[in-house]
């Protein structure tokens, strides 16, 4: 099936299917509703398209998932953000679980019984990934883990993690593992940010035991796992995001009486989200083409981040006193936007990736 086949065929099933979120919006209403999307979709066998048999996919080229992906984000079914981690997560499963382990467990999330999360960033050491102090230490058969982990999406929800502990100095001292949330002596606690969603959480590991046979990869690989997993942060969900967030330009439209002056302030606002969609559409050529992608995602993440800002400045001038006055969608929205130059990597350490790994400007 070519990309227009399957996309017409997902908008037949989706106008056949009536899978509109309900009247809870709270972030338990998101993950249910969340839920419900993907077991829809997996049901249908949508879910499955561009993703390898050996774990319960149809195969197809994965630029399937992300036509799935704009359909489901056009029509608002499921917030596109906690819709997109299974782009991240999966495919780190896929690369570097044990072939049984990723079989077992990656439809799972595909079919929305389980949430997963990514527990990367810790107190003093958010972008700068390589300082992370969690420990993982070994213990005959097991591995014990202490630390802690802050900003990890999802976790309350989460039955496993995508984990990167410290095993030895270095870069090379990193490794990852795959843990299950309900192990003894993991404690998550949610965190309230300024747009008032417990989407965020701290999580504490206190001498979790964690069997080898949950390591991804092999000792040492920790950064690897990063190192592929940051990207696909930025490809496919990326593609995701600029097509909510070109649903909410239309709802601006809709909502607003502009003027001339309005219209260049929406054309530039327009200007921004097409420019990061066609540097979008340039990365999903590279993944249909089975190409590696890396760092040069990192231009991606500064694109959309400022078009994701730019976008909501627009909103706060042309509908006055909907950010800072009523309590609305709107609100919400522009506040989680500011931090769109921070999570997974902050915009000045993108731009430090740029100059150095791809215009080798060196490290001044």
């Amino acid at each position: 099936m070519n990309v227009s086949e399957f996309r017409s065929a997902v908008q037949t099933w989706l106008a056949e299917n009536d899978l509109s979120p309900g009247s809870d919006h709270s972030l338990d209403g998101q993950v249910e509703q969340l839920g419900r999307v993907r077991g829809a979709l997996f049901d249908a066998g949508w879910m499955r398209y561009g993703w390898p048999e050996e774990v319960g996919g149809l195969g197809g080229p994965a630029v399937l998932r992300a036509v799935l992906g704009e359909e489901v984000a056009t029509r608002d079914l499921a917030e596109p953000g906690i819709y997109s981690m299974i782009e991240v997560l999966a495919p780190t499963m896929i690369s570097y679980a044990r072939p049984e382990l990723a079989a077992e467990m990656v439809p799972r999330l595909l079919s929305g019984r389980e949430q997963w999360c990514q527990g990367f960033s810790e107190p003093g050491s958010g972008s700068d990934l390589a300082s992370l102090s969690t420990r993982a230490v070994r213990d005959g058969e097991n591995w014990v883990v202490n630390g802690q982990k802050v900003w990890t999406s999802l976790a309350q929800y989460s039955a496993r993690c995508v984990l990167l502990t410290r095993t030895g100095p270095g870069h090379d001292g990193i490794t990852a593992f795959f843990v299950d949330m309900d192990t003894p002596g993991i404690t998550v606690r949610p965190l309230r940010t300024m747009h008032g969603v417990d989407e965020f959480a701290e999580v504490y590991f206190d001498d979790v035991v964690v069997p080898a046979d949950r390591m991804l990869g092999k000792p040492g690989d920790g950064w690897r796992v990063a190192m592929d997993l940051l990207p696909h942060e930025r490809s496919t969900c990326f593609w995701h995001r600029i097509a909510y967030l070109f649903s909410r330009l239309d709802q601006l439209l809709a909502e607003s009486d502009t003027d001339a002056t309005d219209d260049a302030e929406l054309g530039a606002a327009y200007l921004a989200l097409h420019t990061v969609r066609a540097r979008s559409l340039a990365t999903q050529t590279r993944l249909a083409e089975g190409a590696k992608i890396g760092p040069e995602t990192s231009i991606d993440k500064v694109l959309l981040a400022t078009s994701e800002q730019q976008l909501f400045d627009t909103v706060r001038d042309l509908l006055p006193g909907t950010i800072e006055l009523d309590e609305t969608p709107w609100r919400s929205e522009f506040l989680y936007s500011r931090a769109a130059t921070i999570y997974g990597g902050t915009a000045e350490i993108q731009r430090n990736i740029i100059a150095r790994r791809l215009l080798d400007l060196g490290k001044e």
